[in-house]
């Protein structure tokens, strides 16, 4: 009985983990040409100062956070 409940467990839990995965994997994606479009246009125009990666992974999500359309 035990074994057929984890076979249940394991097929529900496999597609939420790939979905997980996914997400994770696009963020981490996104991340770098928003790094590199802030680095190579924002000190020059504004005199900003550069960011690095995981900066620009918080500015990604904080970004998406403002600008989420309310339906």
């Amino acid at each position: 009985m035990s074994k057929n409940i984890l076979t249940k467990t394991k097929k529900l839990l496999s597609p939420i983990l790939e979905v997980i995965a996914l997400i994770v994997w696009v963020s981490f994606l996104l991340a770098l040409p928003t790094m590199l479009l802030w680095n190579w246009l924002m000190p020059g125009i504004f005199g900003l100062v550069e960011i690095g990666y995981w900066q620009a992974m918080g500015l990604n999500l904080l970004s998406s956070i403002l600008f989420k359309s309310a339906k």
